[in-house]
C-alpha cells in the first residue's frame, strides 16, 4: 500500500509529511521518558524483520491481486506504540530512499497510513482492551487478528481520502472506495493471523514480555532477550534473502484498484512543480530500485509480462539483506540519539 507520488498533490503530500513529522516528534519525546538498553537493539531487530517482511507479496486467490504484510500491530504489541511508529517510519523511509519503494513526496502519507493508525489507534483502543492482561491466547489472537484488519481498513480508506483531496479524478471516490476496501479486507485478514502467530509465539518463549508491554514498560526491561533477537534477526536473513524469491508477481491492492479503474496499474507522473525535483533526487538514492540491481530493474521493467514465479534473484537477496541491516542501524542510530539526549537533559 505504498503510495506514489502521481496520487498527491504538493498540497496534500505536504500536509500529511508536517502530520508524520509530528507524529515523529511526539513519539520520540514519549519513548524519551522509558527508553534502555534493550529497548533500542529490540527496536532495530524487529525493523530489519518489517523491512525483509514487507518484500513478500503473498497473492490474494481469484482475485489477480496481491497483499503484503504492513508489520505495524506486530511493532506494537511487541514494541509499544511510540517505539513502533519510529521504526515504521524509519522502515518506509529507507524503502523510498534506497529502493524506491513509495514516493518522496507520499512519504508522509505512507508513514502516516501504515504507521499512525496501527500504532495510535488499533493498538490502543483495540487491542489492549482485547488482550487484557496478555495471559489468554485467545484473547490475544482476537485482539491481533481484528486490530490489524481494522487498521488496515483505516489505512486504505486514508488512500482514497488523499487522492481524493489531491483532485485526481481519474479515481473517483466511489468505485476506488468500494474497490480498495474489500481488497485490503482479505489482505488484512492475512496480516491478522500472521500477527496472531507471531504474537504467540513472543507469547509462549517470554509471557512476561508481553505483559511489560501491555502495562507500557521498557520492552524486555529485566528479560532476557538474546533468544528473541536472535530468531527475529535470523527471520529478517532468511527472508529477506531466500523468501523475497517467493513473492508475488501479481499488482498489490492498490495496484490492482487502480488498474481496474483505469486500466493501467498507476496514473501519469507529474511533470511540473515540485513532484519531478523529488524523483530526480529519488533515482539518485535509490540504489537498489524495485529490490533489484539498476540494469536488471531496467530490464524488468522492459519484459514485465514474463517474469517467472519464483524469481531467484540475487539483487532481491542483496537487497532484503542490505535494507535490513540499513535499517537496523539507522534504528539504533535514532534510539542511541534519544538515549543520549534523554541523559544531557537529566
Amino acid at each position: 500500500m505504498h503510495m506514489a507520488d502521481a496520487l498527491l498533490s504538493p498540497a496534500v503530500g505536504a500536509t500529511m509529511w508536517a502530520g508524520s513529522l509530528a507524529a515523529i516528534g511526539y513519539s520520540s519525546g514519549k519513548l524519551k521518558e522509558n527508553i534502555d538498553n534493550k529497548t533500542i537493539p529490540l527496536m532495530g531487530v524487529m525493523g530489519a524483520f518489517i523491512f525483509a517482511a514487507q518484500m513478500i507479496n503473498f497473492t490474494i486467490p481469484g482475485t489477480g491481486s496481491s497483499g503484503h504484510l504492513g508489520g505495524g500491530m506486530i511493532l506494537a504489541v511487541i514494541l509499544g506504540p511510540y517505539a513502533a511508529f519510529l521504526v515504521m517510519a524509519s522502515v518506509l523511509t529507507v524503502q523510498a530512499l534506497f529502493f524506491a519503494d513509495g514516493g518522496l513526496l507520499a512519504l508522509g502519507c505512507n508513514i502516516w497510513n501504515l504507521g499512525v493508525y496501527p500504532c495510535f489507534l488499533a493498538y490502543p483502543l483495540i487491542y489492549r482492551p482485547i488482550a487484557g492482561n496478555g495471559g489468554s491466547k485467545k484473547r490475544l489472537s482476537i485482539a491481533a487478528v481484528l486490530s490489524a484488519l481494522i487498521a488496515l481498513q483505516l489505512g486504505a480508506f486514508s488512500v482514497v481520502l488523499e487522492t481524493l483531496l489531491s483532485g485526481k479524478s481519474e479515481l473517483p471516490f466511489n468505485s476506488f472506495v468500494l474497490l480498495m476496501q474489500p481488497i485490503h479486507l482479505a489482505i488484512g485478514l492475512v496480516e491478522g493471523f500472521v500477527t496472531a502467530g507471531i504474537i504467540k509465539y513472543v507469547q509462549s518463549a517470554k509471557p512476561e514480555f508481553l505483559e511489560n508491554s501491555l502495562l507500557s514498560g521498557p520492552p524486555g526491561a529485566g528479560i532476557p532477550i538474546k533468544n528473541i533477537l536472535m530468531v527475529f534477526a535470523t527471520l529478517a536473513v532468511l527472508t529477506g534473502g531466500i523468501l523475497s524469491w517467493f513473492a508475488s508477481t501479481s499488482p498489490d491492492g492498490l495496484e490492482w484498484s487502480i488498474e481496474k479503474i483505469t486500466g493501467k496499474g498507476e496514473l501519469a507522473e507529474q511533470e511540473k512543480g515540485i513532484a519531478p525535483v523529488l524523483k530526480e533526487i529519488q533515482e539518485k538514492t535509490a540504489f537498489l530500485p524495485d529490490y533489484n540491481f539498476r540494469s536488471a530493474a531496467r530490464e524488468a521493467g522492459k519484459n514485465a509480462e514474463s517474469s517467472s514465479w519464483p524469481g531467484v534473484k540475487a539483487g532481491a537477496s542483496v537487497s532484503g539483506i542490505l535494507g535490513s541491516a540499513i535499517v537496523l542501524g539507522l534504528v539504533v542510530l535514532i534510539g542511541w540519539g534519544i538515549r543520549i539526549f534523554r541523559k544531557r537533559q537529566s
